[in-house]
């Protein structure tokens, strides 16, 4: 009786062991449990002290053009004219000459290249131009500014093929007593109308660039 009993105390531990086993190798074939989205560590933030601003921002400037409304009618979508531009500043240096060069063709902005877009077509300057989306480039000199339109657009705003400018325009030009430390461009919408019709201007530094535009021929 006590030889029996010796032997199931003895076997015990034996039976402990081999579930212990199983119990192993199931963990190690069970995929592990997923961690959740709140527990992964996020990128730690940059020291504000270790910031630098970037020279230019990117600013658009955008003329809506509304139709009449009607009694019997639901009023149409409105279109819009719109220029995107990289937005350079002087900041205490001479503009004109120096950081744009004359004579030479400028990107009208900093960056990529600035966007013209128009919903409708257009007259500018004297120059029909059919709705669509542009890039605008410009060629200062000591006595004018020059409006490029090309056909191109996306590209990087050095990137200019002559062979793709669908109309060069003459700006008129004057000199501006308070200066313009950020370049400005502005859809600026006369009082009257229809048809909408105003002024398309640019400025930096002391000088200020502009071309009437208008809806239609």
């Amino acid at each position: 009786m006590l030889a029996r009993f010796a032997v199931i105390v003895l076997a015990l531990p034996l039976v402990t062991s081999a579930a212990a086993a199983q119990s192993t190798a199931d963990s190690a074939r069970r995929p592990a449990a997923p961690v959740a989205a709140g527990n992964v560590p996020a990128t730690a933030p940059a020291d504000p002290m270790t910031l630098a601003a970037a020279p230019s921002g990117r600013v658009r400037t955008e003329i809506t053009l509304n139709a009449p409304r009607t009694p019997v009618r639901p009023a149409s979508a409105p279109a819009k004219i719109w220029i995107d531009y990289g937005q350079p500043h002087a900041r205490g240096r001479t503009v004109m000459g120096t950081v744009v060069p004359f004579d030479t063709v400028w990107r009208t902005g900093a960056n990529s290249s600035t966007t013209f877009s128009t919903d409708v077509d257009l007259t500018i300057g004297g120059t029909f131009v059919p709705k669509g989306v542009y890039s605008l480039y410009s060629i200062p000199s000591r006595t004018g500014w020059t409006l490029a339109i090309n056909r191109q657009t996306g590209q990087w705003g050095t990137v200019y093929d002559p062979s793709k400018d669908f109309a060069r325009i003459p700006m008129t030009t004057r000199t501006i007593t308070d200066p313009a430390d950020s370049f400005t461009i502005a859809l600026v919408p006369a009082a009257d109308g229809p048809p909408a019709h105003g002024r398309l201007v640019m400025a930096w530094g002391t000088t200020e660039g502009s071309v009437d535009w208008k809806v239609g021929r």
